[in-house]
């Protein structure tokens, strides 16, 4: 789950909790309660999918990986030529 440390605890000694985040996720607690959770930066942008790119290069599946075939329904065209003759 993580290590568990006071919010006291965190003032009191911020780079205890930074190596400890080294190992994996550290939850700040408040008044006993998980209130934070540090984390290292990369571990962080996998989690949130920051900088993954955007919604196709998500769903792409280029490579071997991929297992089925996608061929989106065309759209018939909305809009019609006025017939002004």
């Amino acid at each position: 789950m993580g290590r568990m440390i006071s919010s006291r605890e965190f003032n009191q000694n911020p780079s205890e909790a930074k190596r400890a985040a080294e190992e994996g996720p550290v939850i700040v607690t408040d008044r006993g309660e998980p209130a934070f959770v540090l984390l290292r930066y990369d571990t962080y942008r996998r989690l949130s999918g920051v900088g993954g790119g955007s919604l196709l290069d998500l769903l792409r599946q280029d490579g071997d990986e991929a297992d089925f075939d996608f061929e989106p329904p065309t759209l018939p065209d909305v809009a019609q030529p006025a017939d002004l003759d």
